[in-house]
């Protein structure tokens, strides 16, 4: 590549990590590490197919596909991480603030729903996306786009430790579609 490219994608890089980041540690269930290392991967390949993506109309979403595809493909090879034992670990804290519970609820919760239903709600209701463009950027059709949302807001509702949260407008989003 030459440098008035390589300075453009540096721009694009520059301008969107925190927002590529925030969607990331979203769809790998609030794992900050394993977010970063889906957005690096992510902007890996976007490197590698600048010159198309860079032509796209909807770079965005061009971009958001990819890391969809990304993570898919890293869930898919990932590898046990939990190890039997005898000692029980230790126990994690959560914050004392409330909104930063609340959110360690709702990641819990978001991470406990298959991989499919978990990246359709989290682009329909965390990145704002309309039906049609979850199903674009999850390569599937509008009508299993929309039943991945429905299922996973339906096992999100079901999920108990979600009622005790102070704003359950999210989750009732849908209705005002």
């Amino acid at each position: 590549m030459n440098t008035t490219k390589d300075a453009e994608f540096r721009d694009f890089m520059s301008s969107r990590w925190s927002h590529l980041l925030r969607t990331a540690f979203l769809l790998t269930g609030g794992n900050h590490h394993d977010a970063e290392d889906l957005a690096q991967s992510t902007l890996a390949r976007v490197y590698a197919k600048w010159e198309r993506v860079r032509h796209s109309e909807n770079i965005d979403g061009y971009v958001r596909q990819i890391m969809v595809n990304v993570h898919t493909d890293r869930h898919r090879r990932r590898r046990v991480r939990e190890w039997i034992t005898a000692r029980v670990p230790d126990v994690a804290t959560s914050d004392r603030t409330g909104r930063l519970a609340d959110r360690d609820v709702l990641l819990t919760a978001l991470a406990r729903l298959p991989a499919r239903q978990r990246a359709a709600v989290v682009l329909s209701y965390f990145e704002d996306m309309s039906q049609a463009e979850v199903a674009a950027a999850l390569g599937v059709g509008l009508g299993t786009a929309k039943s991945q949302v429905s299922r996973g807001l339906a096992k999100l509702r079901q999920d108990g430790a979600l009622h005790g949260l102070r704003n359950t407008d999210a989750l009732t989003k849908e209705e005002a579609r």
